[in-house]
């Protein structure tokens, strides 16, 4: 007999491990939910969690934008919504939840020049 004839019948009838690469499909799925954690729901997380930390420190003077794409000079923050002067005279009332970006009053400044 040859050596690896002798392999072949030392090994038995042994099958090769089912599942693929990773193994099994329960690992390959909690591989996925993992991934989708860290790359979809933490970043929106965090996103939103930043937003709503500028959203809580406006004041008057601020320059935002809009969900809307509206640019306005934020003229009265109240607990809700915020009052913005979008041209002389002219005042519109959002929810606070509309403004999707803050600009600080010296980055205005600076942006400006």
């Amino acid at each position: 007999m040859t050596f690896f004839s002798q392999l072949l019948l030392a090994q038995g009838d042994t099958q090769p491990p089912q599942g693929g690469i990773f193994g099994n499909q329960f690992l390959f799925f909690g591989l996925m939910i993992v991934m989708f954690y860290f790359l979809l729901i933490r970043p929106q997380q965090r996103q939103r969690k930043e937003l709503e930390k500028r959203l809580a420190a406006l004041q008057k003077g601020d320059e935002v934008v809009t969900t809307a794409g509206i640019h306005g000079i934020v003229h009265n923050v109240k607990d809700k919504t915020v009052v913005l002067k979008v041209a002389e005279g002219t005042m519109i009332e959002f929810d606070k939840p509309a403004v999707a970006t803050v600009l600080k009053k010296e980055s205005a400044a600076a942006v400006s020049k």
